[in-house]
């Protein structure tokens, strides 16, 4: 005897599917960047490292701001399980500015490298440098799919999509997003303390 599938169970199962493709694709994404890491670290091998290579402090700034957009998307998620649409509203939209800033912190630590003296491309530049502006740039590619996914959740919540039960859409991008936070931490503490 077959029993139909309800409306929660339902849900439930495609909650799981989204999340499951969405973790398949993240751990692509990773194993990107350890493949960009484990380059980095075969080079520091090359006679024109440099080895006194300082990060700019505007990468201090940006990773603290977007561990901010993490904390801001954290609380966004709580917002709507509780039905607080105001609060939830503004949360995200916070966590859209903080990325936003954090893209602007990204560009200004390219302009200090530049202002050392470091170049990242051309007959000036060099392996370490060039290394970084790579990884720093396919981040922040990666990083547009959670500004994307952000801006669909603002909208889809604009339009009273979610509610204290249906929350999957915030959920997936809130889990991407933490994940690109994730990435960037990781990448800050090994160009951090890799040298």
């Amino acid at each position: 005897m077959e029993t139909k599938m309800t409306l929660e169970e339902h849900n439930a199962r495609k909650s799981r599917t989204y999340k499951m493709l969405l973790i398949f694709g993240m751990m692509s994404i990773l194993m990107i960047f350890a493949g960009l890491t484990s380059a980095y670290v075969v080079s520091k091998s090359r006679p024109d490292w440099l080895n006194e290579f300082q990060l700019p402090t505007a990468f201090i700034w940006s990773t603290l701001v977007m561990l901010a957009s993490s904390v801001t998307f954290i609380l966004a998620l709580k917002a709507i399980k509780r039905s607080d649409s105001k609060s939830t509203m503004f949360l995200l939209c916070s966590t859209l500015l903080l990325g936003v800033l954090f893209v602007f912190f990204q560009f200004k630590g390219f302009g200090q490298v530049i202002e050392n003296g470091y170049f990242f491309t051309g007959s000036e530049s060099n392996v370490t440098t060039s290394f970084l502006y790579i990884v720093v740039l396919v981040h922040l590619a990666h990083l547009l799919g959670g500004f994307i996914s952000l801006i669909i959740v603002i909208y889809n919540h604009y339009k009273q999509k979610y509610n204290a039960v249906q929350t999957l859409g915030i959920e997936l991008s809130a889990m991407y997003w933490h994940f690109m936070d994730f990435i960037w931490v990781y990448l800050f503490l090994f160009f951090y303390f890799f040298k």
